[in-house]
């Protein structure tokens, strides 16, 4: 007799079908850029009134881009102005950063320090430590995926438990608790840039709700640093009261080929560490050094107190990585000449390629959008649909809705730039105009919250494949199903903590960051 499939995995299968079902983003920007065009065809020289940023009207009109002058825009902005320099060249900072990260990363520091931390974590602070690190290795990118999964698994089985306890409390923080950290990274680039991009594109000031200019890279930061103690103990009583005692019950197998060397800190991992300590300092110095030295705060001639450090927040972030980096990896041997620097920089470049494609297509698009005030109108008719509904006065019912909305896309389109390319150009300005407590902050952390909370429970998440056959070593019969009901405490229990840790910092006008 064969076993009928539990809901669980019926509504796995469900979502895996629907989701491959989605194009990729770059073939939905691909198609929308022509039926903009189109569109902008029929509805040229129409008009429509709005009110501006300071709160005075303003009259927009869709341009009709079949004309010769607005073709010629077309040509003459492809590259240059709507693509390398859209958001005043927000790119180059992604890839800046990128560069940084990628020396740290393929020097192996990220992975010795997590493997390090998890051969010391004492028995009953498993669970509580296991989450903390997965939280924190989102600044690691693959490494928390790759070794903290892994090794979290194996070191449940040493002990004589559920492998499962250990991947899937490792997998919640590193995926479920992606946008939190107690560090700026690549994230805060990405999300932060892109939104400073949207927002003036179509006159929304990038400041908080007293008019305080935002930086983008920290404009959440106070945020993700509450979010990941939150998270931490959040994903912890999760496990001890609902992961464990369902997991302990369940059978599982160790295969002989599991290899407890591979995540053991190796001799030259070990002298890659010690170099790391003076690498730190140094780091540190060198930007004590430039935040006092060249980039000191200063009142220019207006009497506006100006911070420049601030203002390179990520280039500085980036320097620092590139020398704790550079000290570990020379000490561990991964880099025995400046070449082996180049290619690990280049290695981290080979992973950009989606990227460069996305945004030509995505930066094309919303350049269309902007010049030919088809982005404005989309923004109009959105806002006028969600006054009509009386929601200008619920802020809160604002913000619940927006997060509700991008953790459903999110479980049938994976990629947290794709999805912040798709929303981020229409909620940030149609929510700011509904009511202008929404600022681009507020909006996008969450964002950041609604994507992280749902990637443990999706299959369009791009490591849910790996994950899935990390645990089939320990048993073979596990299908994504499975995963998503061992998964699904800890995403709603993200969801909920999360969103109410947002509305309260937003009802307490708690700053998001700076």
């Amino acid at each position: 007799m064969t076993n009928k499939p539990g809901l669980g995995q019926r509504f796995g299968e469900f979502v895996e079908r629907a989701g491959r079902k989605i194009p990729d983003p770059v073939i939905i920007f691909m198609a929308l850029y022509p039926l903009a065009f189109l569109v902008t065809m029929i509805m040229g020289g129409h008009t429509f009134e709005s009110m501006g940023a300071g709160g005075e009207p303003v009259v927009y009109e869709i341009l009709p881009m079949y004309q010769s002058e607005h073709v010629r825009w077309v040509f003459n902005n492809a590259l240059m102005q709507n693509w390398l320099g859209f958001g005043n060249g927000v790119l180059g900072v992604i890839f800046v950063v990128m560069l940084a990260i990628g020396i740290a990363e393929r020097s192996g520091l990220f992975g010795a320090l997590i493997k390090r931390a998890g051969s010391h974590i004492p028995q009953s602070l498993l669970p509580l430590l296991l989450m903390f690190m997965g939280v924190m290795s989102s600044i690691a990118t693959d490494a928390g995926y790759l070794v903290l999964i892994p090794l979290a698994g194996l070191l449940y089985a040493g002990l004589g438990r559920n492998p499962l306890i250990g991947m899937a409390v490792a997998f919640a923080g590193v995926s479920a608790g992606f946008s939190a950290n107690l560090f700026p990274g690549p994230v805060d680039a990405i999300v932060g840039v892109n939104a400073q991009a949207f927002a003036e594109a179509q006159g929304v000031p990038f400041t908080t709700a007293d008019g305080t200019p935002l930086t983008p890279a920290t404009m959440n930061y106070y945020f993700i640093v509450v979010s990941t103690f939150v998270l931490t103990f959040t994903g912890y009583l999760v496990t001890r009261r609902f992961v464990e005692p369902r997991l302990d019950r369940q059978p599982f197998e160790v295969p002989a080929d599991i290899d407890a060397g591979e995540f053991q800190v190796t001799a030259a991992e070990r002298r890659g560490l010690r170099a790391s300590v003076p690498g730190l300092l140094i780091a540190l110095l060198v930007l004590l050094g430039l935040i006092y030295g060249p980039l000191a705060s200063f009142e220019n001639e207006a009497g506006v107190r100006v911070q420049p450090w601030m203002d390179n927040i990520i280039l500085l972030i980036s320097i620092f990585f590139v020398i704790v980096g550079l000290s570990f990896g020379i000490a561990a041997g991964a880099f025995r000449s400046v070449a082996d620097v180049v290619k690990a920089m280049v290695g981290q470049m080979n992973t950009m390629g989606y990227i460069l494609v996305l945004t030509f297509f995505c930066y094309n698009f919303l350049g269309l959008l902007s010049y030919s005030g088809l982005g404005s109108y989309i923004t109009f008719l959105g806002a006028e649909t969600l006054m009509a509904l009386g929601l200008q006065q619920f802020p809160v019912l604002l913000l619940i809705g927006f997060i509700l909305t991008t953790a459903l896309i999110n479980i049938f389109i994976g990629g947290l730039m794709s999805k912040w390319m798709l929303l981020g150009p229409i909620f940030i300005p149609m929510l700011y105009f509904v009511n202008p407590a929404m600022t681009p902050d507020l909006v996008a952390a969450a964002f950041r919250v609604a994507d992280s909370a749902t990637n443990i429970i999706t299959p369009m998440m791009s490591y849910a494949g790996i994950i899935l056959a990390f645990m089939r070593k320990y048993r073979p019969d596990m299908g994504f199903g499975d995963m998503l009901l061992i998964m699904l405490p800890y995403s709603i229990a993200f969801m909920l903590v999360w969103t109410t840790l947002l509305v309260g910092f937003f009802v307490l006008g708690i700053p998001l960051g700076r």
